[in-house]
């Protein structure tokens, strides 16, 4: 099951780089960066002259792109800026467009660069690349001169082998090839020129690695080494096939691993890309992470990860939670290493400068400093994302542009930024309304929240008119092909399967579940873990819940196989397989408005909230 990727074809930039990793050799390239302007700057400042003993290497990062060649819709495509005077203003920002140029712009006189990702580069992507299993996305990456990625969660979403394809080209085994080459044949995918990092990711059956566990970065006498993980958690939120065969390692075990075996090569200047992250204090991008002390400004998994990875290593690049932040947590030696994290879709990236030290070959750390840029759609876009973009999207038009429903305003789904939003609840009665189709007995249905990919907005995103939802659109906010699954669950089952949402794995970082219409309770947020949902204000149309009784629940096959930690829901009974939830989605748009009577943007009034 070994995915270990082929040599690369040569890079276009003049400078290239050799990769290095488990005795393998691949091409890799140099990349880079832009120049500082907003953000959070921790510098302590070298001189670096010529033949100076220290030279900067400038390392520009990104993370969680999932395929959003074109600009995010709504909230979505939106970063919360601080300004001077403490207010707060929301620039719109993304796209592989502005991207490009944004990298390109950065890395400007600046003879060391490299650009590096933190996963979750393809999946849950928009229908204009999740339409062609992302290989546009992919495409991209290599345009823009990505040196190096970790795998993410959702790089599993298809499966080890797909992911293999990714990295190593050919087209798909079932859709085949999508564009035609020379003599009208199939042009074939050619994969990622950058190679994909999985050091904590194992195949069952040898133990190995599927993917490279780390990667070298060399020019001209410096080294610096990246190592890749994702959460030792993906299995808990990924579809069983898509992990199947599969063991994920801790995260600090596999990092310090590998960060000896990098250091005995000679390797002293070490990055870790992870994706795992934390939570900030606020949302705006440039706040202060280290106020009032050195990484005081966020919490959750990295802040205990970044703690326990050996010293070893100068500098993690993170992801996973979508968020934004530039903060120095201590590692285990107290002293103060750059953790960051550039937000999601291509709306930031993060220009980190690394001084090295040619003598030690480590980095001075008291010299690394770091800041978060927008992605700004006021620059001029690159010409050949643009000529991709649109070279992709004749072929996805046919299909994206379909109007599937109408609505009469915005209705907020993944930029609600509040636990029960509009659209989950939208998406809910679309899948009890399937679910009623296949069984009338259904009673209700359970919407994970993780699975709104985005907003769906009232303006016009082309020509389709204000209003119009396409199925492009519909594709965005729910594109991971999972089935609406009916099973039977007692009363105590599903009491239970709602009191996981803020226990157990979930009861940091709750995981509130979408409901449909006449399911309603309360969640008291003064409470701490099971006690925060009020058992007994949990009602079915006015009803409490029996807990000896039956009742027929709908759900995505994702939660009906216990995803997210609702270990509870996937012990239902006299199961159903419906249709994929997209088609249960559009086909309730289409039943249900039109542009005489457009669907208005549900209430969210279903969950009380204490807090």
């Amino acid at each position: 099951m070994s995915a270990i990727s082929k040599h690369r074809r040569p890079r276009r930039r003049a400078t290239r780089v050799l990769a290095v990793a488990a005795g393998l050799a691949t091409v890799g390239a140099l990349v880079a960066s832009l120049p500082a302007s907003a953000g959070q700057d921790h510098s302590g400042g070298a001189s670096k002259g010529k033949h100076s003993r220290t030279v900067d290497v400038q390392l520009l990062s990104f993370n969680d792109f999932h395929g959003n060649l074109q600009p995010p819709a709504g909230s979505s495509g939106q970063v919360t800026e601080r300004q001077a005077d403490g207010s707060e203003k929301k620039i719109d920002a993304g796209g592989a467009e502005y991207l490009a140029t944004s990298l390109r712009t950065a890395r400007q006189g600046h003879p060391y660069t490299v650009t590096a990702a933190a996963g979750d580069l393809i999946g849950a992507s928009p229908l204009l690349s999740g339409l062609f299993h992302d290989e546009p996305t992919v495409e991209a990456m290599n345009k823009l001169d990505l040196d190096v990625t970790s795998v993410g969660n959702h790089e599993f979403d298809e499966g080890a082998k797909e992911l293999a394809r990714m990295q190593n080209g050919g087209c798909h085994p079932k859709d085949g090839c999508f564009e035609k080459g020379k003599g009208g044949k199939g042009k074939k995918f050619e994969g990622a020129d950058y190679p994909y990092l999985a050091a904590n990711v194992t195949d069952e059956k040898t133990g190995k690695p599927i993917l490279k566990p780390y990667w070298v970065w060399k020019h001209k006498g410096v080294k610096v080494g990246f190592i890749g993980v994702t959460l030792e958690g993906t299995p808990d939120i990924v579809s069983a096939d898509g992990v199947k065969g599969l063991k994920f390692h801790d995260e600090i075990e596999t990092v310090n691993k590998y960060a000896k075996i990098l250091d005995k090569q000679g390797v002293k200047s070490i990055v870790t890309l992870i994706h795992e992250g934390g939570v900030p204090k606020t949302q705006t991008y440039n706040y202060d992470c280290d106020s009032p002390g050195a990484g005081d400004g966020i919490s959750g998994p990295i802040t205990t990860i970044a703690k326990g990875i050996t010293p070893k290593v100068d500098a993690l690049v993170t992801g996973h939670t979508h968020n934004a932040y530039v903060c120095t947590i201590p590692d285990p030696a107290g002293k103060p290493r750059m953790v960051t994290s550039a937000s999601s879709f291509g709306k930031l990236y993060t220009d980190t400068t690394l001084t090295y030290d040619r003598r030690t070959k480590d980095i001075v750390r008291t010299s690394v400093r770091s800041a978060n840029h927008v992605v700004s759609r006021e620059q001029a876009k690159a010409p050949d994302m643009t000529s991709l973009i649109s070279r992709w999207d004749k072929l996805a038009a046919p299909v994206a542009n379909k109007a599937v429903g109408y609505i009469s305003g915005d209705i907020p789904g993944r930029g609600a930024g509040v636990p029960e939003s509009p659209l989950g609840d939208l998406i809910s009665d679309a899948q009890l309304a399937h679910a009623k189709s296949l069984d009338p007995e259904a009673d209700l249905a359970l919407m994970n929240p993780g699975g709104i990919r985005s907003d769906i907005v009232f303006k016009a995103s082309g020509s389709e008119g204000d209003g119009v939802v396409t199925y492009g659109e519909a594709f965005t906010v729910q594109p991971f092909s999972n089935t609406v699954n009916l099973v039977d669950l007692t009363g105590a089952q599903l009491v239970t399967g709602l009191k996981q949402q803020v226990s157990g794995s979930n009861e940091a970082s709750p995981k509130i579940l979408q409901v449909s219409e006449g399911l309603t309770y309360t969640l008291d947020m003064t409470k701490s873990g099971a006690d925060r949902v009020v058992a007994d204000s949990i009602k079915l149309n006015g009803k409490a819940i029996d807990p000896a009784a039956t009742y027929r629940v709908a759900m995505n096959s994702f939660l009906a196989g216990g995803g997210d930690g609702f270990a509870e829901l996937c012990k239902g009974t006299k199961p159903v397989v419906g249709s994929d939830d997209l088609k249960a989605f559009s086909d309730y748009l289409t039943a249900n408005s039109s542009v005489d009577k457009p669907i208005a943007p549900p209430k969210a009034d279903r969950i009380t909230i204490v807090k």
